[in-house]
């Protein structure tokens, strides 16, 4: 019995813990760019866009598709840290316990 009241402790601890990292992922950005920095955009960790920077070279009728691929691979690298950074923080929070797939952060 002993056993299971500390399980439910540090369940309620982890509970408490996520939704402080919860709070804190809201005021996180991460910016992320392409065409050696000619496109940069800032998103958080759940993907919402925040900042949109396009150099004006690229605000050609020609170059439409050109522009458009860049801002798709700056997102792209942007939401990679964002995930790379959300695991971090992650297994600092679980102290590198696997958190079973589909288990929502936010």
């Amino acid at each position: 019995m002993a056993n299971f009241l500390g399980l439910m402790k540090q369940a309620a601890e982890l509970k408490g813990k996520m939704e402080t990292l919860q709070a804190e992922l809201e005021q996180i950005e991460v910016s992320g760019s392409s065409g050696g920095g000619l496109v940069e955009l800032t998103v958080t960790p759940k993907g919402e866009l925040k900042k949109l920077r396009v150099d004006p070279s690229l605000m050609k009728p020609d170059e439409t598709e050109v522009l458009e691929d860049l801002i798709v691979a700056a997102h792209a690298d942007a939401k990679r840290k964002a995930d790379a950074l959300l695991q971090e923080k992650m297994q600092a929070l679980t102290g590198g316990l696997p958190i079973p797939p589909g288990m929502k952060l936010f």
